[in-house]
């Protein structure tokens, strides 16, 4: 039964008519929701009754065993804060800190991020209202309803409530790991888990915005892992004119300036691929710079062997290193690009891609004789380039950990 106050609080309409929905409005606030640290307002009070407001937006979440488990903590009292932000201070917030002043003047890509963190375990106890949403349960790896699976879609979606009435939330966790002196200030019963921290204030100044991210079609698979297509039609069968690819990942225990060395080598590939066979810089160039050339040699047991001069057509150093097998991305047989991502710990993501086209290729003789067996022609080249590309990155992985 729900319960309501003696105002009777407007509660989330049980109907919506999905023709009157602003798709503007809410894609903006699902794309511009994100941890906001130093332009939390912290003078200004947050009223309950729009604490209020955001539970009962993140109650309807979906819960596992349709079981009303989830629990909502707000924390408000100075002193209680006071003990919280000693946690969050001893579990991460002096390290924070540390490396905020490390950071502090140099182009590293977390030098903001760190700045914006430290800030935050410096003040959290002046924050209005920290709100930590719990869960009737253990996690064990049961798979049971009511767990992590009921409960963190609804603090989000807490989030994202609180975004559109114009609050500022952070996603913070590091706390928890002093479990039990969380359970010891706030009196939290066995059996129940906290799951996140989120200081809630309203915003001071600016706008949000959303970040840079990759697209849908790059890190979206098709019917099997590691398999992409740029431009997917659903009114036909796969072809070659919808930019199949496919993608290659793996963690690597190194920083990435190390890796860069090995994916920058155009000739790494042939220590571990079944098919390319190595490459030579084109006359004049020597070294990777964009618009550099080189020709690679390549064989296939049904097609022998041939060359394709390639072009450099991005180049980041230490980020992104990609070529286009002819003079450009828009005449390209292939696109080719290694990707690294910098991790915590000295560590980083290596990611291996290739597009097809759009460019005419080697696959284009074979599909204009036998074109109803296009589908079955991409399928088989993509499970080619997926077989040589993991060999590619677990071999650069292997080399990078062990030098």
């Amino acid at each position: 039964m729900t319960m309501t106050s003696p105002k009777s609080r407007k509660q989330v309409p049980p109907r919506y008519d999905v023709s009157d929905v602003d798709l503007e409005s809410i894609d903006g606030v699902l794309s511009t929701t994100r941890s906001v640290r130093l332009r939390l307002d912290l003078d200004r009070p947050v009223p309950n009754e729009l604490i209020f407001d955001c539970i009962d937006v993140a109650e309807q979440g979906p819960g596992g065993g349709n079981q009303s488990s989830r629990r909502w903590l707000i924390i408000r009292d100075p002193e209680q804060k006071k003990r919280l932000a000693d946690l969050y201070w001893e579990s991460a917030g002096k390290w924070m800190v540390s490396a905020r002043d490390k950071l502090a003047g140099t182009d590293h890509r977390n030098t903001s991020v760190m700045r914006s963190a430290a800030h935050l375990a410096e003040n959290l106890d002046k924050v209005p209202a920290l709100i930590i949403p719990c869960i009737w349960g253990v996690h064990d790896d049961s798979k049971k309803p009511g767990l992590f699976d009921s409960v963190v879609q609804s603090a989000w979606s807490f989030c994202l409530a609180a975004r559109a009435r114009g609050l500022a939330t952070a996603w913070t966790t590091a706390i928890l790991n002093n479990d039990k002196e969380i359970r010891d200030v706030l009196g939290i019963p066995e059996g129940v888990t906290p799951i996140a921290l989120l200081p809630l204030a309203f915003s001071v100044g600016g706008d949000f915005a959303s970040v840079p991210r990759r697209l849908a079609e790059e890190v979206t698979y098709f019917d099997s892992w590691g398999h992409t297509w740029e431009f997917p039609d659903d009114n036909q069968t796969r072809s070659i004119a919808e930019g199949p690819g496919v993608t290659v990942e793996v963690d690597v225990n190194a920083p990435p300036e190390k890796v860069w060395s090995f994916v920058t080598d155009i000739s790494i590939a042939a220590q571990f691929s079944e098919e390319f066979q190595g490459a030579d810089w084109a006359e004049s160039f020597d070294a990777p710079e964009l618009g550099a050339q080189f020709i690679g040699t390549n064989q296939h047991p049904k097609i022998g062997e041939w060359q394709t001069t390639s072009t450099i057509t991005e180049l980041i150093e230490n980020e992104r290193f990609g070529w286009a097998v002819g003079t450009d991305e828009a005449s390209a047989a292939a696109r080719w690009r290694w990707e690294i991502d910098e991790l915590h710990g000295h560590r980083c993501r290596l990611r291996h891609t290739v597009r097809l086209g759009p460019g005419p290729s080697g696959l284009t003789p074979a599909i204009e004789a036998m074109p109803d067996k296009e589908t079955l022609i991409i399928a088989r080249r993509q499970e080619e380039h997926l077989a040589n590309m993991r060999r590619c990155v677990n071999g650069i992985k292997a080399l990078a950990e062990g030098s």
